[in-house]
């Protein structure tokens, strides 16, 4: 992305010492760990358990990891987080355990509450309507 402004992981491919439930999720269930990001990279489209079967069901080909890159090249778009795509495929086909562990955690740091559909996770967040201006002396010709 030429020119776009990129913005940093919040935190690192190996940080799982800042969320050991995540983590451990991660490494027993990653199809949950994939279904609840993929919901949320989504916003929705996709439910959380249909995500995360797919996810499961191509495991047994060990096209998990292709499925897991999309994900990761995508989310890193919406958010514009630093990185490449190539970057994304070699962490997705070669640690794709903790690729999903510091997508978990952006999502996570970003304000989402990963346990929430997204209607949930969007009626819980401010809805940003800002006040109209109030101008001193009324108006005037």
């Amino acid at each position: 992305m030429a020119g776009a402004e990129e913005n940093v992981w919040s935190t690192g491919l190996f940080d799982c010492s800042s969320d050991m439930k995540s983590c451990c999720l991660t490494l027993w269930c990653p199809c949950i760990t994939f279904g609840r990001i993929a919901h949320i990279v989504d916003q929705g489209d996709c439910s959380c358990c249909v995500s995360g079967t797919l996810f499961c069901l191509i495991h047994q080909f060990r096209l998990d990891s292709i499925y897991s890159f999309v994900y990761r090249h995508k989310m890193r778009r919406q958010y514009k987080l630093s990185g490449s795509g190539c970057g994304d495929l070699c962490l997705s086909c070669f640690c794709l355990e903790c690729a999903l562990c510091q997508q978990y955690r952006e999502l996570q740091n970003r304000g989402f509450d990963m346990s929430l559909e997204w209607e949930e996770n969007m009626r819980s967040k401010p809805l940003g309507v800002a006040m109209a201006p109030v101008f001193e002396g009324g108006m005037k010709r």
